[in-house]
């Protein structure tokens, strides 16, 4: 009997044994499929950082200032600054303070001519002066001339129709240049008194405003002998075209 009871409780020991054995398995398959799981889910977070990295790193290099700035870059001469400077130089020292850098035109570089625009058979009232740069080196004209429809530095000075252009006008080697000239204000038969003149004469004004030296004689056209001229007379300032010329004058 000894031996039968032994064997029962051997048993029932071992039974016993099996179950907290498969307890402990079971726990420890549970534990490492928790562990497995935690794992997941830290594993796209902790690489997420490392995704966002590149993209600031790109927008950092991707930045336009540093290319831009070669194309701002002025050291190589070809700003806007250059070509103007060239282009006026010091009128001080050349054109008499005329603005540019040519020298004021003198009288005896400059031939003239005399045009009527007025039809056939009307009072000569308008006329358009002429004058040509006789040299190959481009001459200034500044403001009007001081014109005189009478010889003599004793005859009444034209009055300027309107304020003259400051800006002065360039005269090309063998170029040309303009001024309108209106001579006569009264009709046929009117009360006031006005006389004949001959030839009109002219004298240049320098850069500084003042009176050059030598005087130009425009001849009348030919077939007219004398024209009738009175104190309604205007000249209009130099241009570089006839019909900027003669445009404020023909309005007379």
């Amino acid at each position: 009997m000894n031996s039968t009871t032994f064997r029962a409780r051997s048993g029932r020991r071992g039974l016993r044994g099996a179950a907290l054995g498969a307890a402990v398995v079971a726990a420890l398959l549970t534990t490492t499929a928790c562990q497995g799981d935690d794992t997941g889910a830290a594993g796209p977070s902790a690489t997420a950082p490392s995704t966002a990295a590149p993209s600031g790193s790109a927008s950092a290099g991707g930045s336009t200032p540093t290319t831009a700035s070669p194309s701002n870059d002025s050291g190589t001469g070809t700003g806007t600054d250059g070509p103007t400077a060239t282009g006026t130089g010091d009128s001080g020292e050349t054109g008499g303070g005329n603005g540019t850098r040519y020298a004021d035109c003198e009288a005896d570089g400059l031939s003239t001519a005399v045009e009527l625009q007025d039809p056939a058979g009307e009072t000569p009232r308008h006329f358009l002066l002429t004058v040509t740069n006789g040299s190959k080196t481009p001459c200034v004209l500044n403001e009007a001339p001081i014109l005189r429809l009478k010889a003599g530095n004793d005859a009444p000075i034209v009055e300027t129709l309107g304020e003259p252009d400051t800006e002065p006008v360039v005269v090309e080697g063998g170029g040309k240049a303009y001024a309108g000239l209106y001579v006569f204000g009264n009709d046929e038969g009117g009360e006031a008194e006005y006389d004949q003149s001959d030839r009109f004469t002219a004298t240049l004004v320098a850069g500084e405003g003042t009176e050059l030296r030598g005087t130009l004689v425009f001849d009348l056209p030919d077939g007219l002998d004398t024209v009738s001229v009175d104190d309604a007379a205007r000249v209009n300032g130099w241009a570089g075209t006839e019909g900027l010329a003669m445009r404020p004058i023909t309005q007379l």
